[in-house]
């Protein structure tokens, strides 16, 4: 569940890096392209499935076999149970999710498609 979560920063960081293009001076300027939306939405996705999985609930909940009588430790809780709700639904739709961004990663670095730049 750790490394998990850790692959989501790794992942959030890259889309942080994705709003980030090149200008002709060298220089950096902010801007959101095609392909920006699609690692955003990868790591949604991937939150999604991995904030409402089972063992996440159980660390958030207290690590008893009850739950936590702290409130943030409640809400966490039911936040992840409602996450869980959906699971099977979250879990499809990362798999798509990763599957899309890895085809539209490696096309674009192909030149086979054009990340298109919205901002």
């Amino acid at each position: 569940m750790y490394i998990a979560l850790l692959f989501l920063v790794i992942l959030a960081s890259d889309v942080w890096k994705a709003l980030w293009f090149a200008t002709p001076s060298g220089g950096k300027q902010f801007g959101i392209g095609v392909g920006t939306l699609v690692l955003a939405a990868n790591v949604v996705f991937l939150s999604f499935y991995t904030l409402g999985c089972h063992s996440f609930r159980h660390i958030v909940g207290g690590f008893h076999d009850e739950l936590s009588k702290h409130r943030v430790e409640q809400v966490a809780y039911d936040c992840a149970s409602c996450l869980n709700r959906w699971h099977m639904r979250w879990a499809w739709t990362s798999l798509i999710g990763v599957a899309f961004a890895d085809l539209y990663v490696r096309m674009c670095a192909m030149g086979m498609w054009h990340d298109w730049r919205i901002v």
